[in-house]
């Protein structure tokens, strides 16, 4: 019986550890992201707030080229910066708050 008992503990230690390593690998890489994506949300705002002349909206292609990341990551860049995508025209963004939805 404390053999059972010894082994019990030892399998609820090493799941706890594993449990514990994954959180932190979790953490870890959240903070990387977080670290990456600061100067590209940064230049997302920057671009949308000036965009070219005689236009209102940012092509996608270019946000996308400007800070370097797919079209996933941009994508949920934008989203969470507070831009929209155009409900007429394909592939152009801008913010939300410069064109609420009607």
């Amino acid at each position: 019986m404390c053999q059972a008992l010894i082994g019990l503990m030892g399998a609820l230690v090493g799941a706890a550890a594993v449990i514990t390593s994954i959180f932190v690998k979790h953490w870890l890489d959240l903070k990387e992201r977080e670290k990456v994506d600061a100067p590209r949300k940064r230049m997302l705002l920057q671009m949308l707030k000036n965009p070219p002349p005689g236009t209102e909206w940012r092509k996608f292609e270019t946000l996308s080229r400007v800070i370097g990341a797919s079209r996933e990551d941009t994508t949920r860049l934008l989203i969470s910066v507070g831009a929209r995508g155009n409900e007429k025209e394909s592939d152009v963004w801008a913010l939300e708050s410069d064109h609420p939805l009607l």
